[in-house]
C-alpha cells in the first residue's frame, strides 16, 4: 500500500494528485505553472539578475530573462542557462553571461543582483499545496511528468530525437507507459526530467519516477469511464502547449500524432483525426506542417473507431465540430489525465493492480 504524489507540469498549469491505495481517497489541486510564477517573479525583480539552479520548461521564463538581459547584466550558471538554449554561445549571444556555481554565489552576495532559483518543481510551493490538502507533506511514490525535447546529437533535429526515442520504446512494447522512468534510468540525453528527479530527490519520498508529459496523458486518457468496455479508442488531449492525438487497439497504442496546440485549428484537427486511424500520418509530413511528428505501428481504420475521447485545458477548440467528440474526465477530472496516466504507468511498473478512480 503507498501514498502516492502525482505532479503534471504544463506550460500553463500544475496539476496535482495525492492518492492513496489503502483508503482510497484522493485529493487534487490545479495551480499556476512554474515556468509562469518564475517568469512573473523574474519581471518583478529590479535590476540586475543571477540566475541559478536547474533547466526548467523555457517559454515565459527565457522570454523575461532576454528583456531583462537587453537593459540589465544577466548571470546564469550553465544548468540554468540550458533553459534558455543547450547551445551556450546562443545564450551569450543574447548578452547573458554563463558563469560557475561559485561565481553565481558571489555574485548573489553583491546587493545589486537579485538571485533567481529556476526548476520546474518548487518544493517549498509545492509543500504548502501539498499541506493545503489536509495531508502530510511525506509519500512512498513521487511521479512527474513534463515534456522534454531532450538534447539530440550533432546533425539531428530535437523533434526528430524525441521521435526516435519514442518509436524505438513503443516498435518493441507498445504501450506509452513504458516510458516511465525511475529515478537514476532516466537517459541522460533528457536534461529536463534528470532535473526533474535531482529536484524531486529532495522531497520525502522513497521512490521518484519521471515521464514525458505527451506519454503520460496517453497513458492516462484511455482510463476514461466513457471508453471502458471498448475496444477501439481514439483520444485527444488539447493542452496549453501541445496536443496529442492517439488511437489504441484494446490497450495498445496504434499511432498518435503531437503539434503546438497554437499551431491547431479545428479543421486541421478534422482532417487529422481520420488521417491518424487510416494510417495516412506520416512523421516528415508532421513535421513539414509546423507539427511535432507522428507515429504509426498499426492501422486501425476511422470507421471501426468506436468513441473519440477529449480532455485537455484548451478542448473549447473543438466547439463547432462536426466530429463525434464526447469530453472525458480521467479520474472524475478534465485537468488530471496526467497524474492519472502517472499513477497507471508506476503501477504497472512496480506489478501492482491499476487503481480505478
Amino acid at each position: 500500500m503507498a501514498k502516492y504524489l502525482l505532479i503534471d507540469i504544463g506550460a500553463g498549469t500544475m496539476d496535482v494528485l495525492w492518492y492513496d491505495d489503502a483508503s482510497e481517497e484522493q485529493f487534487k489541486a490545479v495551480v499556476k505553472s512554474p515556468v509562469r510564477t518564475l517568469a512573473e517573479k523574474a519581471a518583478r525583480l529590479p535590476g540586475d539578475i543571477v540566475a541559478t539552479g536547474v533547466e526548467m520548461g523555457g517559454g515565459p521564463v527565457s522570454d523575461v530573462l532576454k528583456a531583462k538581459a537587453a537593459e540589465n547584466n544577466v548571470l546564469m550558471t550553465g544548468p540554468a542557462a540550458a533553459t534558455i538554449h543547450h547551445d551556450p554561445d546562443r545564450v551569450r549571444a543574447l548578452g547573458i553571461d554563463i558563469v560557475g556555481e561559485k561565481e553565481a554565489e558571489d555574485a548573489a552576495t553583491i546587493s545589486k543582483y537579485c538571485r533567481l532559483s529556476l526548476g520546474d518543481l518548487e518544493p517549498g510551493r509545492l509543500k504548502k499545496i501539498v499541506k493545503s490538502m489536509g495531508v502530510p507533506f511525506a509519500f512512498d511514490v513521487v511521479g512527474v511528468c513534463a515534456q522534454d525535447h531532450g538534447v539530440p546529437p550533432a546533425g539531428k533535429s530535437h523533434l526528430d530525437y524525441r521521435h526516435d526515442l519514442f518509436k524505438t520504446a513503443l516498435d518493441e512494447t507498445p504501450f506509452p507507459h513504458v516510458l516511465l522512468y525511475r529515478d537514476g534510468e532516466i537517459p541522460g540525453t533528457l536534461n529536463r526530467l534528470q532535473s526533474i528527479a535531482a529536484t524531486a530527490r529532495e522531497l520525502p519520498a522513497d521512490e521518484i519516477y519521471v515521464m514525458d508529459s505527451g506519454m503520460a496523458a496517453m497513458t492516462g486518457a484511455p482510463l476514461d469511464p466513457l471508453a471502458r468496455g471498448k475496444r477501439n479508442v481514439m483520444v485527444l488531449d488539447i493542452a496549453t502547449s501541445h496536443t496529442l492525438g492517439a488511437v489504441f487497439s484494446g490497450e495498445e497504442l496504434a499511432a498518435f500524432f503531437e503539434y503546438h496546440t497554437s499551431d491547431i485549428t479545428l479543421p486541421r484537427l478534422e482532417r487529422l483525426l481520420p488521417d491518424l486511424a487510416d494510417g495516412r500520418l506520416a512523421h516528415r509530413q508532421i513535421l513539414n506542417e509546423g507539427g511535432h511528428g507522428a507515429y504509426t505501428r498499426k492501422t486501425v481504420g476511422f470507421g471501426a473507431v468506436e468513441i473519440i475521447l477529449a480532455t485537455g485545458p484548451k478542448r473549447g477548440l473543438l466547439r463547432g465540430t462536426s466530429l463525434p467528440i464526447v469530453h472525458g474526465a480521467p479520474g472524475g477530472d478534465n485537468m488530471m489525465t496526467g497524474t492519472v496516466g502517472l499513477l497507471k504507468a508506476i503501477q504497472v511498473r512496480k506489478g501492482v493492480a491499476p487503481s480505478v478512480i
